[in-house]
């Protein structure tokens, strides 16, 4: 059994030595997420960019840490736990540069690192940046990936985008509503309509830089019976003009209630909020850690 400590030790050294195929790059700005800086390790050839998001479920698995193309790219990733924006710095970053092609991503059990808990090959395309997330593993089923491509363009203030994903297999299909603080739901338009489970929606680009309220009903909700059918409410967040937001969900597990992350899109920020589910049973109502 490796420590945290030593591991991240042995993750600086690899990285400062090693010529495969993964670079490093940090972010220039957290706003977009579109530069890098000219520090880290330099891909020779075509290259795209990847980050990683832990929602497994099974916690006797959690937490991982991830190895990609053989090398250390993450430690200790706990559920939502996402690299490299975790990584220490010089390497912290939204995104990493790696070589176009197919790439291995192995993850291993933080406690244990002789114990694979699932090992994924991602496909890269030039210029392409991309999201894996490792989801499943309840009741000691197989953890498999999810691969969404980001659209990361450069933005001018006051253009925004803001993106949906529902990882959530509990909460099936939902209807999303993001407005004005205590908007009445029985009135509104969904901005996100029927959104399925492993599904994102197309980027929004008409919401305009203010603070909203995110709230999501079943689909199909009745307008009368939204506003008691609410399986997640995010009271208030921002959206900055130059900024881009993917709002997402991801169950905990069988015996806790579904709950959601909001990671800025081009930033390290995954910040768990949650309500429990109404339609859940009683005995499923525990909270998250």
């Amino acid at each position: 059994m490796i420590s945290s400590l030593t591991y991240l030790s042995r993750l600086a050294v690899r990285r400062a030595t090693s010529r495969l195929a993964l670079g490093v790059l940090a972010a220039a700005t957290l706003a977009c997420g579109t530069k890098e800086a000219p520090t880290g390790l330099q891909p020779s050839g075509s290259t795209g960019r990847i980050r990683f998001v832990n929602l497994i479920t099974d916690p006797a698995r959690n937490p991982v840490n991830a190895i990609l193309e053989k090398v250390p790219f993450g430690v200790n990733l706990g559920y939502t736990g996402t690299t490299p924006s975790s990584l220490p710095a010089p390497n912290t970053a939204n995104y990493s540069a790696i070589l176009t092609g197919d790439r291995s991503l192995v993850l291993k059990k933080t406690a244990d690192t002789t114990v694979t808990v699932a090992s994924f090959t991602v496909t890269i395309g030039t210029a392409e940046d991309r999201s894996v997330f490792a989801i499943g593993g309840t009741g000691g089923a197989a953890v498999t990936s999810f691969v969404i491509t980001d659209a990361n363009p450069a933005l001018t203030a006051p253009a925004t985008r803001v993106r949906v994903v529902n990882m959530s297999p509990t909460a099936g299909a939902i209807d999303i509503f993001i407005t004005a603080p205590n908007a009445d739901l029985a009135t509104a338009t969904p901005t996100v309509a029927g959104l399925a489970y492993q599904a994102a929606s197309a980027y929004l680009t008409t919401i305009t830089p203010g603070t909203y309220q995110f709230r999501a009903v079943p689909a199909g909700t009745a307008a009368a019976n939204r506003s008691t059918s609410v399986i997640i409410n995010i009271a208030s967040f921002a959206i900055a003009g130059g900024n881009g937001r993917t709002i997402g969900s991801g169950l905990l597990g069988p015996v806790f209630p579904v709950r959601w992350f909001r990671p800025v899109v081009f930033g390290p920020l995954f910040s768990p909020s949650f309500r429990p589910a109404p339609f859940a049973p009683r005995s499923d109502r525990f909270a998250s850690p």
